[in-house]
Formats: structure tokens, C-alpha cells, sequence
């Protein structure tokens, strides 16, 4: 039954901590992080001392009654707590969840609860919000003094590796569902982001890393993050991109690569370009020729999802592809575009975008206690179906055509409308809301919301202002709510998204 056997995974007897260990002994006093906070100082930590932290953590949380399998919620903007928190709580064989520090009471109180999460590292000004959401954890420390007193733990060993299927990170994410999924990676899953990561941006220790995008989505924890601990490479961490700074702290680090979304391109677009910088490329969501970046910067494309870890469509800085477009399959996942009847399209077509790979290792593991979701997001073959539609040019290369018309890409973030619609559905007196995208020159589209209400109620605009502050992050609030009589309907009856998307546009046309 040799045809039956499983495959060997490359990451047998590996783990999260072993990258850390492994570091701390090649080069100990080599800077791994530097953090960059806009009131302060810069502050350097070497392999040595980074991997130290990590295992003084790590220590802590076991004392504090934290185990394998357990679950930490980490509500923290960009700060060195995350990643020596996120890192700790894999190398120990706990499980970090991920959240928005920007989230709503009722969203921490929802993930927390969904997650089973134990114990808290949260950001100073969330930390009433977020004991509120989680009574009863096993402990909650606040960044900042509390944290560091934790960092004089004295470190002690650790059985392992941790099983390579082992849970180690879980992160929410927005899509066609009123509640968003909790999408669970694996040990494998994160040294297969790391290792796929690099190999797609061709890091090496030499390499300094600029992370600006938030650590608590894929883009900045898997592609930045996780592959520079795959690397050897050093990372240098802002609190959030800064067009005012960006140049200042990639020069004076000597920065040589970061990921970049459209808002950041907009945003650097009429900024001095200092001649000295050290870019050799940039990660975005398409290739693009130097001339169109700010310093004359290759733009490598590429495509990935939480779902994915890492980039199963990707560009190259050595053979550069079509402008416009993601790049091409890369070769470590298999890649398909299919037509409405299932048939692979031809050149110049257009289909939904498949991925296949393996579960736990190239792929996300499942969507935590949904075992129905996770079963609907793959079909009978075992391929992972992404939503989005793409193009596959005549070139070879895949452009992106259009994404699930009900998840909305509001400055780089995606944001699930049904998530906006239930916060506008809470308030009593409201039919029916539908929530479309708007384009807006900055933010790529940012939400509109249009909402029926019942026979005699007295809503207001101001009472659907006020539940989205109180039920959402503010990123997913829509800026406009219109109350309307009816909304457009299809021949299905189903609300028809696509009219009040043309309403839009027609009336921007005319502005």
C-alpha cells in the first residue's frame, strides 16, 4: 500500500522555538529586532537577548498555570510584546489568538469566548475592555511595566519539540459570515510560512525587514515575521506605517525589503525619496515596474489568504513578470482557475481561484469548532476555494479580477459586510441592511451601509451610528448610513448588492 503512504513533512522534529535557539547560537550578539516607536529612542534586541526574553516568557506563562494547547489572546497594536509574546506561547506549545487591538467589546467578547482563550497580553487602554470581554482568566498583563516584569522570569527548560500538528496560532478573519472564522496554523503551518516566506522574497541574514502593517493579520506575521525568524534575517518594527517616517527609519536602519499594501503606495506618493536608501525590493498585491514605486523599488506580486499562510501565487525579483498582475503559481503549492462549470479556463480567461496543498502544513489546519465551514471551503479534491476571481493572462502569469462582492478591502484590511449588517440588524426597529463598498481614492473603498426599517419605527441614522461604535472595530464602521424604503431585489429576491453598488458609482461619476 506504498501508493497510501503519507508524505514525509520537511519539519518533522522542528519547531517555532528551535528557529529562535538556532539563531541565538549562530551570531548570539547580531541584532534580531529593533523597535522604532515614534516618541522614543530606537531599541535593539541581539539573537541572544530576543531568544532569552522569549524563553523568560514562556516560564512565566507556565508558572501563571498556562500549558500546551492552552490559549493566550493577544490584543496588542505593533510592539516588541507581541512578537515576544506570539513567539513564547508557540515555543511553549500554547496557542496565540490573535486580535484586532482596534476590536469592539462585543468582537474581543465573541473571539475570546469562540477561542476558549485563558489568559490575556493586552495593550494598556484595552485592558478594562478586554477583562470586561474575558472575566475569569487565568491572568491578563498590560504591555509595558507588567509585561517586562515577566522578562525577569528566569528562564527554565522546555520538553520538545512541540508536535509539528500542534496548534500554535489562531487568527479572525472577516468574510461572507456575520461572525468571523478563527483560522487555526499549526507548528508545520508557521515554519511553513517562514520557509516559504523567505524563499519568495530571497532573504538571507543580511536582510533588514520593515514591518509596519498590523502583526495580528497573515501579511505582517507570516510573510514579514515568520520569515525573517526562518531566515536569520533582522526586523525592524514600527507602531503602524508612517508615510512621514517611512523613509527616515528605512534609511536609518538600512532597510532592504518590506510589504507594502496600495494605501502605502498612495500615501508615498508625493514624498522626497532619499537617494542612499537600501531597498532591493518591496512585497505588494501586484508586480510592478520600478518606475511606478516611490525610489524606483521592484514590486514583487503575490496572493495569499490566511487559509493559505503564505503565497501560493507570487512574483519574482529575478524574472520579472506582467505588470498588473499577482505573478504566477508558486511551486511549493498547486494552483488551478476554474470556470463556472468546473473546466480549467483558457488564456485569457477568467475563473475562481483553487489552491491545493497540504492541511496543517501548506494549508491552514481548519476553521476552529467549525468542522462544516471548514468542510464547505474545500471541494471533494481537496482543493481550498479562495472566493476570489482571477485572470490567467495570455502570458502564464494571474491577474486578480474581482474578490467575494461581500468582502469589502477597506485600506488594505478585509472586512466581511454580514460582520457591518448584524450590528445594524441589533438595533431594534430594522428590516434589512446591505452593506457595499464605495471607492475611495485613499483607502481602495471604504463602507457604505442602506437599511429598511419596520412599519412605525422611529430609527434614526444616529441609532445605527451608535451600535456600529459599539459592536465594531472602526475600520469596519460604514461612513455613510442611508435609510431607505426598499431595497433592490434580484429575480431570486435576494438583495441585489450589484445596483447599490452602481448607485454609487453613478453618483460619484456625477460628483
Amino acid at each position: 500500500m506504498a501508493g497510501l503512504t503519507p508524505p514525509l513533512s520537511p519539519f518533522l522534529g522542528r519547531d517555532v522555538r528551535g528557529l529562535v535557539q538556532r539563531w541565538a547560537t549562530v551570531e548570539p550578539e547580531r541584532p534580531f529586532l529593533t523597535w522604532a516607536p515614534f516618541d522614543a529612542p530606537a531599541t535593539t534586541w541581539t539573537r541572544a537577548r530576543f531568544a532569552r526574553d522569549v524563553a523568560a516568557l514562556a516560564t512565566a506563562f507556565r508558572r501563571r498555570g498556562i500549558g500546551p494547547g492552552d490559549r493566550i489572546a493577544l490584543v496588542l497594536r505593533n510592539c516588541p510584546e507581541f512578537l515576544l509574546a506570539w513567539t513564547a506561547a508557540a515555543s511553549m506549545g500554547a496557542v496565540a489568538v490573535c486580535l484586532d487591538p482596534g476590536g469592539s467589546v462585543d468582537e474581543l467578547r465573541y473571539a475570546a469566548g469562540h477561542s476558549g482563550v485563558r489568559a490575556a497580553v493586552v495593550a494598556t487602554d484595552r485592558a478594562e475592555d478586554v477583562g470586561t470581554a474575558a472575566p475569569g482568566l487565568a491572568f491578563l498583563t498590560e504591555a509595558g511595566d507588567p509585561f517586562t516584569a515577566l522578562l525577569r522570569t528566569d528562564p527554565e527548560p522546555f520538553d520538545g519539540p512541540v508536535p509539528q500538528d500542534a496548534p500554535a496560532s489562531v487568527q479572525y478573519t472577516s468574510g461572507t459570515t456575520a461572525r468571523p472564522k478563527g483560522v487555526v496554523w499549526t507548528q508545520a503551518n508557521c515554519l511553513w510560512g517562514g520557509a516559504v516566506g523567505a524563499a519568495h522574497q530571497e532573504l538571507t541574514p543580511d536582510d533588514v525587514y520593515l514591518v509596519h502593517l498590523p502583526l495580528f493579520h497573515t501579511n505582517a506575521l507570516s510573510y514579514s515575521f515568520l520569515s525573517v525568524l526562518w531566515s536569520g534575517a533582522h526586523v525592524v518594527l514600527m507602531p503602524k506605517f508612517s508615510a512621514s517616517r517611512f523613509w527616515d527609519v528605512s534609511v536609518g536602519h538600512g532597510v532592504t525589503w518590506t510589504s507594502v499594501v496600495s494605501f502605502c503606495l498612495r500615501a508615498l506618493a508625493d514624498r522626497p525619496v532619499p537617494e542612499q536608501h537600501r531597498y532591493r525590493g518591496w512585497g505588494h498585491s501586484a508586480c510592478l515596474d520600478p518606475s511606478a514605486v516611490p525610489g524606483g523599488v521592484p514590486a514583487v506580486g503575490w496572493f495569499g489568504m490566511t487559509e493559505t499562510v503564505s503565497h501560493p501565487v507570487v512574483g519574482s525579483l529575478r524574472h520579472p513578470d506582467r505588470p498588473g498582475s499577482m505573478g504566477r503559481p508558486a511551486p511549493e503549492y498547486q494552483v488551478a482557475v476554474l470556470d463556472g462549470d468546473g473546466a480549467p479556463v483558457a488564456a485569457g480567461g477568467a475563473g475562481e481561484l483553487l489552491v491545493r496543498g497540504v492541511r496543517g502544513v501548506s494549508l491552514f489546519a481548519g476553521y476552529l469548532h467549525d468542522a462544516d465551514a471548514t468542510a464547505r471551503a474545500f471541494t471533494g479534491g481537496g482543493w481550498f476555494r479562495t472566493g476570489d476571481r482571477v485572470r490567467l493572462d495570455p502570458e502564464g502569469t494571474l491577474s486578480f479580477v474581482e474578490r467575494d462582492k461581500d468582502v469589502l478591502k477597506v485600506g488594505g484590511e478585509n472586512i466581511g459586510a454580514p460582520e457591518v449588517e448584524r450590528a445594524l440588524l441589533a438595533v431594534p426597529g430594522v428590516r434589512e441592511a446591505a452593506v457595499v463598498g464605495r471607492p475611495d481614492p485613499m483607502l481602495g473603498e471604504v463602507p457604505v451601509a442602506f437599511v429598511t426599517l419596520r412599519d412605525g419605527a422611529g430609527v434614526t441614522p444616529e441609532d445605527l451610528d451608535r451600535s456600529c461604535a459599539e459592536l465594531l472595530a472602526a475600520v469596519k464602521r460604514p461612513r455613510e448610513v442611508r435609510i431607505v424604503e426598499e431595497l433592490p431585489r434580484s429575480t431570486l429576491d435576494k438583495v441585489a448588492k450589484s445596483r447599490l453598488r452602481a448607485l454609487l458609482a453613478a453618483e460619484d461619476a456625477g460628483g
